[in-house]
């Protein structure tokens, strides 16, 4: 259990015991004292102790371990480790071109106003499908890859930039006339994962 979890559980635990006093003892509500004690107890503590909690679940959905919790994405997880710098996950990962804890969550990310909330949204339709609907035999994403995403992290940067290929066809990457996927397209081959060499260097 993290600092952060203690935290959070104490947090719970003393509003909980907050609340059972007012409730086990409502005499202690007749004086000014004991009506903010009551105050607190049945809704400064509750709000704060949701919010906290909230906020530490919401960070904590952004983790690549969280992603790769459910068993359906252990593929796409192994992935990220194999051994070709063309495949782009593992090249990313391995490179430390992202943050390894938040791989899954970087670039499947929308960079936009409401991106982040979106992807929140989509996360509890992935939960809904794993408790309660029929998960696909093939992973695919809602919408094509954008190059936005792409672009959020890549341009400016001197390896994109000064790459000719890509000074040839500025414009049409800028405007997504031109998907990086259409060159970048080795992407998680979960099929063939037997048959490729794992990198089983440190991750942490």
């Amino acid at each position: 259990m993290t600092l952060l979890d203690a935290g959070i559980v104490a947090l719970a635990l003393t509003t909980i015991a907050l609340i059972l006093l007012v409730v086990l003892r409502p005499g202690l509500t007749a004086e000014r004292g004991g009506k903010m004690l009551a105050f607190i107890a049945l809704f400064i503590s509750p709000v704060a102790a949701t919010w906290v909690g909230t906020t530490s679940h919401i960070e904590h959905s952004k983790t690549t371990s969280f992603c790769l919790s459910c068993h359906e994405m252990t593929p796409y997880g192994r992935s990220l480790r194999i051994a070709d710098g063309d495949y782009l996950p593992a090249g990313h990962f391995q490179n430390n071109r992202l943050r390894r804890e938040e791989a899954c969550y970087t670039c499947h990310t929308t960079y936009t106003m409401f991106g982040g909330v979106r992807a929140k949204m989509q996360g509890m339709q992935h939960v809904f499908v794993h408790y309660l609907g029929t998960i696909p035999e093939k992973i695919e994403l809602y919408n094509p890859y954008s190059n936005r995403e792409c672009l959020h992290c890549h341009e400016g940067a001197r390896s994109f930039e000064d790459l000719e290929d890509h000074a040839d066809i500025r414009e049409e990457i800028a405007s997504g006339d031109t998907s990086c996927i259409e060159c970048h397209d080795v992407v998680h081959d979960v099929e063939n994962l037997g048959e490729l060499e794992m990198w089983e260097g440190r991750t942490e």
